[in-house]
């Protein structure tokens, strides 16, 4: 591809903004860029590399311009709407929202991991669960190696993970004012077991989409998996506590080898010097990073490993760019 014409859907946004910042950083090569975003937000003037571009309010006609290339993070129903309008006119959309990452005829994509799916895309690439993104990518070298039969998923999640509300309540909380804008009891203080609402089988929408997208993304539908999702009181960056079981023996040392040479991946462990990720010092950066890895004792065939990475970057914003990196 050219350089390509690029929009951003939902420009004003947490997630919108990283978008720009990552395209500065890494350097995207683009012609035209086009800011989009709501009604509310049309008209606001962004700085971007030197020039200053306005936010134009996102219509049915907006992808009447020759677009090759569309981030999308504006919610699942505006991603519903205007993803298939932007696929016809020739734009590739990946977007950032759940509502296509479920769907066969979409690949769910994380480049460390499954970048070839990126071939039988129809007009649109869906970005995973910030949770899931971080959690494979420390995975799939592993499955590949020793075969993953179980994975026990327990989640610390932070408050950046619902946008501008979620920092809000942790804001205010912190002052000791106790509000609860984006979650159903206060979060300062507190670490609450309910990310989005509860189904029918007693899991939420967002454990859920840990077990569901893994499958898809690994593309080994016997792997079994399990999660508790929580919501702690961090500002940036998710921690995750893995469980595996293989179905094969493993040698530890050879583990550590296989997670040092993955891409994407940085090893922090150091147990004696109190050496592991920790969520404060991978804000800001685009890896994931893994430590606390040890054999786990429990059952034949265990390991266990504390995974952290930025929530908004390699979360959401980072791996939807090198999505588009790898379509250019």
């Amino acid at each position: 591809m050219k350089k390509p014409n690029l929009a951003i859907v939902g420009a004003t946004g947490l997630v919108g903004s990283t978008f720009l910042k990552v395209l500065e950083e890494r350097i995207f090569p683009f012609e035209n860029l086009y800011l989009m975003a709501s009604a509310k937000s049309a008209g606001q003037t962004i700085l971007f590399k030197g020039k200053s571009y306005i936010v134009e309010e996102l219509s049915e006609k907006s992808f009447d311009k020759p677009i090759d290339i569309a981030l999308f993070s504006a919610g699942g129903s505006i991603s519903l709407k205007y993803a298939s309008l932007a696929a016809a006119k020739g734009c590739v959309v990946v977007d950032n929202s759940s509502a296509w990452r479920m769907d066969q005829s979409v690949p769910l994509v994380v480049p460390e991991v499954n970048p070839k799916d990126i071939t039988w895309h129809k007009g649109i690439i869906a970005n995973p669960n910030c949770s899931t993104i971080q959690a494979v990518v420390a995975l799939k070298p592993l499955h590949d190696r020793y075969k993953i039969k179980r994975i026990v998923y327990s989640t610390y999640q932070a408050v950046s993970g619902s946008g501008v509300k979620g920092i809000k309540d942790l804001e205010e909380g912190l002052k000791g004012n106790d509000i609860s804008i984006a979650y159903p009891h206060p979060i300062a203080g507190n670490c609450l077991p309910q990310i989005d609402v509860f189904l029918e089988n007693g899991y939420t929408k967002e454990e859920m989409k840990m077990v569901d997208e893994t499958l898809k993304i690994m593309g080994d539908p016997s792997i079994k998996i399990t999660a508790t999702t929580v919501r702690v009181p961090v500002f940036s960056c998710h921690s995750e506590s893995i469980n595996i079981e293989f179905e094969n023996a493993f040698d530890l040392d050879e583990v550590f080898e296989i997670l040092k040479n993955a891409p994407g991946l940085v090893v922090q462990d150091d147990p004696r010097n109190s050496i592991y990720p920790l969520a404060r010092e991978c804000a800001g950066k685009n890896e994931v990073f893994v430590g606390r890895i040890r054999r786990d004792f429990s059952l034949e065939n265990g390991l266990n490993l504390w995974v952290v990475a930025d929530n908004i970057r390699k979360g959401a914003a980072t791996n939807a760019v090198q999505i588009a990196e790898l379509l250019i």
